[in-house]
């Protein structure tokens, strides 16, 4: 390996013991050597799937909320959605937020009016809605009976300051193309 890397016999042992660490030119020699990418030294690692049992899910409640979260992904390095289940209790009502990213909603169990926009959606179980975070957005549950929702999404709080006008102006032109349920 040394004469295919073009490194020294001393040094390669010295970085297979963990006493020394290659220059990314170094690794790159070691790696044509190998013949595999570079990467393959420096790539995060797969981090392993998470399930998640009905009767064990961990639960938790944001400090003046009265919505019971179920989490039913993990969240890790890498990974870019985020899921939940919201327990929502009769006549909640969200503030209206606006942020980067996108949303998906699953109507699991009761009633719940959705606005995206303009747009007032009311949906019911087996219902469901795609829709941007760019595009002010709230919900509701308007009934007398607890609702479940599936909500699975790609949240970029970070980004969500550098919202410009035109991207809203954009995000109002793609809710027009969605279809209308009352």
């Amino acid at each position: 390996m040394s004469g295919a890397s073009g490194v020294s016999v001393g040094y390669l042992s010295q970085v297979e013991r963990g006493n020394a660490t290659p220059t990314l030119g170094t690794l790159t020699q070691i790696a044509q050597a190998l013949e595999v990418d570079t990467d393959f030294f420096v790539r995060t690692p797969h981090t392993v799937d998470s399930l998640t049992r009905a009767n064990s899910r961990p639960r938790f409640a944001v400090t003046g909320s009265s919505i019971e979260y179920e989490q039913i992904g993990v969240e890790r390095a890498g990974h870019e959605l985020t899921s939940y289940v919201m327990n929502v209790p009769p006549g909640y009502e969200s503030e209206v937020v606006i942020h980067v990213g996108e949303e998906i909603i699953y109507i699991l169990d009761g009633t719940i009016s959705q606005i995206v926009g303009e747009r007032e959606y009311i949906m019911g179980p087996g219902d469901s809605l795609h829709y941007l975070g760019t595009t002010p957005h709230c919900w509701s549950n308007r009934t007398d009976k607890p609702a479940r929702i599936l909500w699975v999404g790609r949240m970029q709080y970070e980004k969500s300051g550098d919202i410009t006008r035109s991207e809203a102006e954009q995000s109002k032109t793609a809710r027009e193309m969605l279809p209308l349920r009352r």
